[in-house]
């Protein structure tokens, strides 16, 4: 009866060592990085003489194309990016957008725009002297970006306009005049002809890039109210090319210096 005991114990501690076994053996291993291994592979114009390639991507291409050469308007003039405080790309640009979205936000909010500004920067190429295509548009506004228009006080009007004389550059200004005098501050300021109000709020329309602070436009950041418009500034200029047979920028002056 002893030698039983013996052995049933011996068994269960078989069995127990077994089933730990079995356990361990079972349980995920962590694989780890034991070696990496590169090598250069040479680029060659191979891809791009390959017929089969080349006959896939070309109707996609020559669509595109077509679409981007089709003549949508005309400039009699080029219109450039030179000047000192406005240049005629930007009058353009700038006018365009507050003209294109204000029925648009009108609708929307029952609200007017008072004022484009954008960036010089942003304007990547000029209009050139001649028939205006869907591409021209695509050469001018390379980027995605929307147009949003914000309600700024009297008071981030001024800011943005302080800006403006310390910054040098001709941004696109539309909606709004304004001299600088001998100290380089701003004086006689207008907005849509009537003289500024601090305590007035006044609508913008901008870029999504500039209402998110870009090139240090922080006064974007104050706007009390903000709407977007669901409309790319390059659809815009596109639309207005569609919807006019000439080009023309205004030579109306929105920036003085006083000598």
């Amino acid at each position: 009866m002893v030698k039983l005991k013996n052995y049933n114990v011996v068994l269960k501690q078989i069995v127990l060592i077994l089933t730990f076994f079995i356990l361990f053996s079972c349980a995920e291993k962590k694989q780890l990085v034991s070696k990496i291994e590169g090598k250069n592979i040479e680029i060659t114009d191979t891809l791009s003489e390959s017929t089969e390639i080349e006959s896939f991507v070309k109707p996609y291409r020559e669509h595109i194309d077509s679409d981007l050469n089709l003549v949508l308007s005309h400039a009699p003039k080029t219109l450039d990016k030179n000047g000192e405080w406005q240049t005629p790309m930007g009058n353009f640009i700038s006018d365009i957008t507050l003209e294109m979205a204000t029925p648009i936000f009108k609708l929307k909010e029952n609200k007017n725009i008072a004022i484009c500004f954008l960036n010089h920067g942003g304007i990547r190429s000029i209009i050139s002297a001649g028939d205006v295509t869907a591409r021209t548009a695509y050469e001018v506004m390379p980027f995605e970006n929307s147009a949003f228009v914000v309600g700024l006080k009297g008071e981030q009007l001024l800011e943005m306009i302080q800006y403006f004389i310390s910054e040098k550059k001709p941004h696109p200004l539309s909606g709004m005049t304004f001299t600088i005098d001998k100290d380089n501050n701003p004086k006689n300021i207008f907005i849509q002809g009537k003289k500024l109000d601090l305590k007035e709020v006044y609508y913008v329309v901008t870029s999504d890039y500039l209402l998110n602070g870009g090139d240090n436009m922080l006064f974007f950041k104050k706007a009390i109210d903000k709407y977007d418009l669901d409309y790319k500034l390059r659809n815009m200029i596109i639309d207005y090319f569609k919807t006019h047979n000439e080009i023309i920028a205004s030579q109306s002056i929105r920036v003085k210096k006083e000598n």
